[in-house]
């Protein structure tokens, strides 16, 4: 079935048909969390998945500029029809290659406690979860932050 899939880096124009999708794809309001700053500056190291034309999914993610060891991923989605699929997981592995080809030892990424699929599918691709911190993003915005060794 990914063999249908084309990915790519993204590029600017990609963070309107993101936006235009992603409240649909996570079933809640999620497209206050990703700003266009991350599509315009991190396009390189973020990538867009393709069938047919229309995006089957994305990762939008960055090499750390305040420490080298570290990327991060900030925003990940994936079409309904292609959940279960394993593209999460492609897009992930091809993310990680990247973060590793520039001397990267380290991948983060964090959610909310309450994102019981987020947090089973960290676990499910090698990343371990710290419990729940209270007031990560500020107040009453607890975090599950999640590391990966690559």
């Amino acid at each position: 079935m990914l063999d249908d899939i084309t990915v790519r880096s993204a590029v600017p124009q990609d963070y309107d048909v993101i936006v235009g999708v992603v409240d649909d794809w996570w079933g809640r309001p999620a497209s206050r969390d990703l700003t266009r700053v991350f599509v315009d500056h991190f396009g390189s190291t973020s990538l867009i998945a393709e069938a047919g034309g229309t995006m089957a999914g994305f990762v939008i993610g960055f090499l750390s500029p305040s420490d080298p060891a570290v990327a991060y991923i900030h925003f990940t989605g994936v079409a309904p029809e292609w959940r279960r699929s394993g593209l999460a997981r492609d897009l992930y592995e091809r993310f990680f290659a990247r973060a590793r080809d520039d001397g990267r030892t380290e991948v983060k990424a964090i959610t909310s406690p309450q994102n019981a699929t987020s947090i089973a599918f960290h676990r499910a691709v090698g990343f371990t979860a710290s419990d729940p911190i209270p007031d990560y993003d500020g107040p009453s915005l607890d975090r599950v932050v999640f590391t990966r060794a690559l």
